[in-house]
């Protein structure tokens, strides 16, 4: 399967040198060959042994997905074995624009891999991501040809927001979740992210869990869960 372009967040090189990412993966509780891919990108400081856990109850649904939770591109400052995407030293908008152009390539060159090493069509494809993995599974997400086959973003934002209508190329289904008690990525930010996806028509849907912090309750695991199952089942 040769190599599939993406748009703009493609065009600068993540770090100096290639970036090969690799993590915990859970192969299809069916024991059967792969029909889809679900890709978790985790939150700043985390690992991919973090959300690797949700296969299992993601797998009750897709029985024959194929479940990969890569570690993020470098480590993480103060966070031992944990990993970053970007730096987050500023939390500003432009440090967050900045970083998904440049971890953006790294990540959608992995998706582009694991997809020709499953055989498996885009369509068959979801990016799960929490917080700054969320920022990066929409980055990419938005960007990539053929279309994949949807977002699920817990407790993250939108990056890009000003530049989104010159670079989207894509408008996979998109499902949003947070938690309405959220200290680190408050839940306004999901409303922010909202309103830009529905004003360039793509297609979501979003649902706030009461009385959570920075955190998937298992309200947002359900509905992360009828989300795959619709999207890839």
């Amino acid at each position: 399967m040769p190599p599939r372009p993406v748009g703009p967040g493609r065009e600068k090189p993540a770090v100096d040198r290639p970036v090969t990412l690799s993590g915990p993966e859970r192969a299809p509780a069916s024991a059967e060959a792969p029909d889809s891919l679900v890709i978790f990108l985790h939150g700043y400081g985390s690992n991919g042994d973090d959300l690797i856990a949700l296969a299992e109850p993601f797998a009750r649904v897709l029985p024959r997905a194929h479940f990969l939770s890569p570690h993020a591109i470098e480590p993480c400052p103060g966070a031992p074995q944990g990993y970053q995407w970007f730096p987050l030293s500023t939390l500003s908008r432009e440090e967050r624009d900045e970083g998904v152009a440049k971890a953006g390539p790294v990540v959608a060159a992995y998706v582009e891999a694991q997809l020709a090493r499953f055989a498996l069509a885009p369509e068959r494809c979801v990016l799960v991501g929490f917080s700054q993995g969320t920022m990066l599974a929409l980055h990419v997400a938005l960007r990539f040809r053929p279309q994949l086959a949807g977002v699920l973003g817990y407790s993250g934002a939108l990056a890009r927001i000003g530049m989104l209508m010159d670079e989207i190329r894509a408008r996979p289904p998109v499902q949003l979740v947070h938690g309405d008690q959220d200290p680190v990525v408050p839940a306004w930010v999901m409303f922010e992210a909202l309103g830009a996806l529905e004003a360039l028509r793509v297609p979501v849907n979003w649902h706030v869990s009461r009385n959570t912090p920075h955190a998937i309750a298992p309200d947002g695991l359900e509905v992360g869960a009828r989300f795959l199952q619709r999207v890839l089942g």
